[in-house]
């Protein structure tokens, strides 16, 4: 008993050991020789520790060294609060300003960007304003960047004017960072609610980016269920320019944000390992009944692959419906439900 007690702790004072460190290094100000050092700093006392857990005689005083060292990395972690005033990347510069006023949907700062490469790009913002009442169709639209588990999220509305409005929940990158998945346990990044056209934030993945693209129609939604669930994402990006929040890998990502909104319109959806491994998220889909029926994951995957489709459509003006051609459960002229 002796034996394992010595281990548990050790494997706690190891835990919290790697935990303070990489919070260090993701989070301390400075340059890279800065936060080498306040690391190295950091690991006498959790070495202390790790040797006085498996001593003849544990050292007490040692253990609590490293306890009072920890209490004072909480306090500091605690001062670490998203914001809203850092110098971010042009992608998501401009917070998303929604609201609505009986069946108007009216938002500020839609993007509508057009890449030539990742760098090269005419930046644009607009004011645009939908109509609820003329919502007719949701698809989800999930684009591999790092394998077949892990995918990005967007949720794409139709309307029946044959505008798309699609939302994409972001890491908010200051200028000149990029994306760590790692960072994203320890506050590195803040998160942003992009509402975009297709052109722009589908077509920089599938055409700029290289990433692979599919596209599924989601099947069960009633009129009013598509509304609310365009509210909720309007109620999100309403709440997220009151109080920021960071971006949180596991729990706070593309994915869980989505199946929170889902689950806030349709009650019961059950849990899944798939919402973490977002990559499978259209499998969790079609085994819910959310997709397409009579037609096999199999097919519904091959003919929901737009990224060919969208690198031949370019930029032209019906991109949307361009790529939706041949998706189950989206009639040939792409917009109708």
């Amino acid at each position: 008993m002796r034996g394992i007690g010595c281990g548990v702790l050790a494997l706690l004072c190891l835990a919290v050991g790697i935990w303070g460190g990489l919070a260090l290094w993701f989070q301390f100000p400075g340059n890279v020789v800065a936060r080498v050092a306040v690391i190295l700093v950091w690991c006498i006392p959790g070495v202390w520790a790790l040797r006085a857990s498996f001593g003849p005689k544990r050292r007490w005083h040692s253990l609590a060294v490293f306890a009072a060292v920890f209490a004072l990395m909480l306090v500091w972690w605690a001062t670490i609060t998203p914001r809203q005033d850092r110098v971010w990347a042009d992608d998501v510069a401009q917070p998303l300003r929604a609201r609505i006023e009986g069946n108007r949907l009216l938002i500020d700062n839609v993007r509508d960007f057009r890449w030539r490469t990742e760098k090269d790009y005419d930046i644009a913002w607009e004011r645009r304003e939908y109509d609820l009442s003329q919502v007719q169709s949701v698809d989800m639209i999930l684009s591999y960047w790092m394998g077949p588990a892990i995918a990005h999220t967007l949720v794409s509305f139709g309307f029946a004017d044959g505008r798309q409005l699609v939302f994409s929940l972001e890491i908010r990158k200051e200028q000149h960072e990029s994306f760590s998945a790692l960072g994203g346990f320890f506050r590195k990044f803040e998160v942003v609610l992009v509402a975009s056209d297709e052109r722009d934030i589908v077509r920089v993945r599938s055409n700029v980016r290289g990433e692979d693209v599919y596209l599924y129609r989601l099947h069960g939604l009633s009129q009013d269920e598509m509304r609310a669930l365009l509210r909720v994402y309007v109620e999100q990006a309403q709440q997220l320019e009151r109080e920021p929040r960071f971006y949180n890998t596991l729990t706070s990502n593309c994915t869980t944000v989505v199946f929170a909104l889902m689950r806030g319109i349709v009650p019961g959806l059950p849990l899944d390992y798939r919402l973490l491994l977002s990559g499978y998220l259209a499998e969790y889909a079609a085994d819910v009944g959310g997709l397409t029926p009579g037609v096999s994951q199999a097919q519904l995957q091959q003919r929901g692959r737009i990224t060919q489709r969208a690198r031949d459509a370019g930029d032209a003006a019906d991109f949307s419906r361009r790529i939706r051609q041949g998706v189950p459960g989206i009639p040939s002229q792409g917009n109708a439900p």
